[in-house]
């Protein structure tokens, strides 16, 4: 997994690249990389979305 805060792009292959928390894509180098980060049962959890879409949809559950 890739630190969420890192600059997506650098030194990211297909391997180590985040899932679409929507679609399942694997996010490399998108310039539309988005990622909600949430507090649940006092862990932190990010979710990441390959588009403002797939966020929306997300958003929308």
């Amino acid at each position: 997994m890739v630190d969420p805060t890192s600059e997506l792009g650098e030194d990211v292959d297909e391997s180590t690249a985040p899932e679409c928390a929507t679609c399942g894509t694997k996010i490399v180098q998108s310039p539309t990389h988005r990622v909600v980060t949430e507090v649940e049962d006092d862990r932190i959890r990010h979710h990441h979305f390959c588009s403002d879409d797939c966020r929306n949809a997300w958003n929308a559950d």
